[in-house]
C-alpha cells in the first residue's frame, strides 16, 4: 500500500474490482459487475450494488467494540466523479432495489427538503434507501441545508437517534437504518463534507472516479440481456429481504480468526496511513473496520440468495433463505477476504478525498494531489537510519531541516519509527 507512487500509478492503484478474485464473489455481485464496460464502471457498479443491497438486509446485525454496539448492514457512499466517467451505471443498482420497493417501500427521493426527508424516514420506521445519480438535483437543496443533512446522515450512519423539535411538534427516529448512494462533483461532495475534521467524513465511504476514455465500444455493440440482470438479482434479494423480515433480528459474526486478522490489519496497514496523513485521518481508519464488517455481512446475505452455503463450519451450514439454525450466522473466509480488499481500496480512495478537501481545488473532480512528500521521504529512508541520513535525504528532496525534523518526531509519536540511540532511528512499519 505504501510504495512510492506517481500520480498515474496512484489512480490505477485506486481501482477496486481489478484487485478482487471474481470467482469468490457471490453470483449476484458478479452479474451486476458484468454490466460494466470499463474499470471505472466496474468500481461504480460494485459500490452501488453494495450500497443498494445494504438497504435490503433488514434485521441482520453484528456487535462491535467493548460495549457490543449493534451495527446493521447500511452503507452510505458518495461516488465523486466527473461527466462521462460512467457514473450513470449506478442506476442499475437502483433498478435492483426497485424490485423490493414495489412490495416493501424503501426508496427516499434525493430531491427532498430536509423536512420531507425526515417525514419519509419516519414513515418507513427509520429505514430506507436514498439514491441520486444526478448531482445537480441535490445541489440546490444542499445549498440551504447541507449542514443539517450532514448531521442527520452522520447520526444515521451510526444508528444514533435523530431528533427534531419544531413548532408543529417533535419527533424522534430511535434506530435509523439508512443506506445511500450519491454521485456528484467535488463541489457537491464538499458541500456535504466541508472539512476533514467534519465527523461525517469518516462515516461516508468516498470513491474517487476519474473520466473514462471519450469513446466506448459499448455504443456500437452491447451484450444482449443486460437489462434483465438488475431485476433477476432484485428478485433474489427480495426473497432474502422477506426471510429476514419474518425471522426477526439475527446476529451475524466474523469468526474468531477473522476478527484477529482484522485487528492485526488495522494495526499494521492502517496504522501507517494514520502516521503519514495525520491525526485527522484516524477516525476514518478506525471506522473502516465497521465498514469492512458491513460489506462482509452484505456479501453473506447476497451469497445466500442462490442457496450458496457460507458457514465455515461444514457441520453447520447455516443459510439465510433455507435450512437456517438458531445460531449466529458466520462469515466465510471468501467474503471476509473480499471485504478486507474492498476496505483497503476504499481507504486509499478516502485518503485521496482527504487530500482534495484539505487543498484549494475547485475543479469538478480535482487532480489527486501527489502522495504527500512526507510519504515519499519516509519511503526513501532505510529501515535503520541516522539523523545525518535524514538530513541528507531531506536536502536531496528540497525539504528544510526543521520540517523534516518535525516529520521525524511525528513518525515517532505515531509509532512508525522508534529511537534506538542518540541520533539513531529504526522503522517499525
Amino acid at each position: 500500500m505504501l510504495k512510492n507512487l506517481n500520480l498515474t500509478e496512484e489512480q490505477e492503484n485506486l481501482r477496486i474490482v481489478e484487485h478482487l478474485d471474481m470467482h469468490k464473489l457471490p453470483e449476484s455481485v458478479q452479474q451486476m459487475i458484468s454490466l460494466a464496460s470499463t474499470p471505472e464502471e466496474q468500481d461504480i457498479i460494485l459500490m452501488a450494488t453494495l450500497a443498494a443491497a445494504s438497504a435490503c438486509v433488514p434485521n441482520l446485525y453484528f456487535t462491535y467494540g467493548p460495549t457490543g454496539k449493534k451495527y446493521y448492514a447500511n452503507l452510505q457512499c458518495f461516488i465523486l466523479a466527473a461527466a462521462a466517467s460512467g457514473k450513470g451505471i449506478a442506476n442499475q443498482a437502483l433498478e435492483m432495489a426497485r424490485v423490493i420497493d414495489e412490495q416493501y417501500p424503501m426508496l427516499i427521493a434525493g430531491d427532498s427538503t430536509l423536512a420531507a426527508f425526515y417525514k419519509a424516514l419516519e414513515a418507513q420506521d427509520g429505514c430506507g434507501y436514498l439514491h441520486e445519480s444526478e448531482g445537480s438535483v441535490i445541489t440546490d437543496i444542499w445549498k440551504a441545508g447541507a449542514a443539517n443533512y450532514n448531521t442527520a446522515l452522520r447520526k444515521a450512519a451510526e444508528h444514533e437517534p435523530i431528533s427534531r423539535n419544531r413548532v408543529k411538534g417533535s419527533s424522534e427516529i430511535k434506530n435509523p437504518k439508512l443506506s445511500m448512494l450519491l454521485t456528484g462533483t467535488f463541489g457537491q461532495y464538499k458541500a456535504l463534507v466541508p472539512s476533514v475534521e467534519n465527523g461525517y467524513f469518516s462515516r461516508l465511504l468516498t470513491v474517487v472516479i476519474k473520466g473514462t476514455n471519450p469513446f466506448d465500444k459499448r455504443y456500437v455493440s452491447a451484450k444482449g440481456g443486460q437489462s434483465a440482470v438488475p431485476k433477476i438479482v432484485g428478485n433474489r434479494l427480495l426473497r432474502t429481504y422477506e426471510t429476514l423480515m419474518n425471522a426477526g433480528e439475527r446476529e451475524w459474526s466474523l469468526t474468531d480468526a477473522q476478527k484477529e486478522r482484522l485487528g492485526e490489519h488495522l494495526e499494521t496497514e492502517y496504522g501507517t496511513l494514520i502516521g503519514l496523513l495525520g491525526d485527522n485521518f484516524h477516525s476514518a481508519v478506525i471506522r473502516m473496520a465497521v465498514q469492512i464488517e458491513r460489506i462482509a455481512m452484505i456479501l453473506t446475505a447476497m451469497r445466500s440468495e442462490s442457496g450458496e452455503s457460507y458457514s465455515p463450519e461444514t457441520e453447520e451450514r447455516s443459510r439465510i433463505v433455507s435450512g437456517t439454525t438458531n445460531k449466529a450466522f458466520l462469515c466465510c473466509d471468501e467474503d471476509y477476504e473480499t471485504a478486507e480488499m474492498i476496505g483497503n481500496k476504499l481507504l486509499l480512495h478516502m485518503a485521496a478525498a482527504y487530500r482534495m478537501i484539505d487543498g484549494d481545488a475547485q475543479d469538478v473532480v480535482p487532480e489527486i494531489k501527489p502522495i504527500d512528500q512526507r510519504k515519499v521521504l519516509f519511503e526513501q529512508l532505510k529501515g535503520e537510519y541516522s539523523h545525518g541520513d535524514l538530513a541528507e535525504e531531506a536536502k536531496r528532496q528540497g525539504v528544510s531541516k526543521r520540517t523534516v525534523e518535525r516529520w521525524n518526531l511525528s513518525w515517532i509519536e505515531n509509532g512508525l519509527v522508534e529511537k534506538t540511540n542518540h541520533g539513531q532511528y529504526r522503522k517499525t512499519a
